[in-house]
């Protein structure tokens, strides 16, 4: 098997007498889809803060595609390959959705500045083509304000993509998208990693979520790491049925 894209050794986190990371040895290989579970407080969200260097562990290492990455700064770890979209979409909501786009692109290629023009620094196509993949080409010319939730998610997720991500994180990419819309969003979401050939780990509540579309899933309990493995298996495992799925 060829080496991990992301693995975590002996990865340890404390807040005083509260341990929220617990010796996780931890990896996850290219082209998996890692659906986290677990109930609030778990660690699910301190894990992927940690992974992605906006939380510095007590001890351990985070590696990814090669590199130690445990002390490095999160545009830092963006430039290596490792891209997230969060719970609450971090939006440029003044903005239209393609200058949204075309600002992530810029920041990628350290083109943001006083005499770079927004509107040449990155290639039109590029743009065009991550609006396409999310379905949201035909409202590039709306400020992000006027979407609704389920499209403002998409939008942080084109802004993750068009950083060339080896790995995307999402946080809980369904929360605050109606039940009708949970399976819509995910299908899109899934088909642009595809396009873009991008690994992903994603945080998730929902069973029917996690069971159609993770190939693994990995349930988190006290700051450790519970169960691991095909969703099948961890969902019918009876610890996690009543500890996390609340069974």
């Amino acid at each position: 098997m060829s080496a991990p894209l992301l693995q975590t050794t002996d990865l340890r986190l404390s807040f005083g007498a509260v341990v929220v990371a617990d010796n996780i040895n931890f990896s996850l290989h290219e082209g998996e889809r890692l659906a986290v579970i677990g109930q609030n407080g778990a660690g699910k969200t301190t894990f992927i803060n940690i992974c992605t260097g906006l939380i510095r562990p007590n001890s351990g290492k985070v590696r990814f595609d090669g590199h130690d990455i445990t002390a490095m700064a999160p545009r830092a770890i963006v430039r290596r390959g490792l891209a997230r979209s969060f719970q609450l979409p971090q939006l440029f909501l003044e903005h239209t959705v393609r200058d949204c786009v075309r600002l992530a692109a810029a920041g990628r290629l350290g083109r943001l500045g006083l005499w770079s023009p927004l509107a040449k620094s990155v290639p039109e196509s590029e743009i065009e083509h991550v609006l396409d993949i999310v379905g949201l080409r035909e409202r590039g010319d709306e400020l992000c304000e006027s979407l609704p939730e389920g499209q403002r998610k998409l939008l942080d997720i084109a802004m993750a993509l068009i950083l060339n991500p080896k790995l995307l994180v999402l946080d809980e990419p369904t929360s605050g998208v109606s039940t009708e819309e949970k399976h819509g969003l995910m299908e899109t979401i899934m088909a642009a990693l595809d396009d873009r050939k991008v690994s992903a780990i994603f945080v998730e509540h929902d069973v029917d979520i996690v069971t159609r579309y993770a190939t693994r899933v990995a349930a988190w309990i006290s700051g450790q790491v519970a169960a691991d493995g095909p969703p099948a298996q961890v969902l019918a495992d009876p610890m996690i049925r009543k500890n996390v799925i609340g069974e």
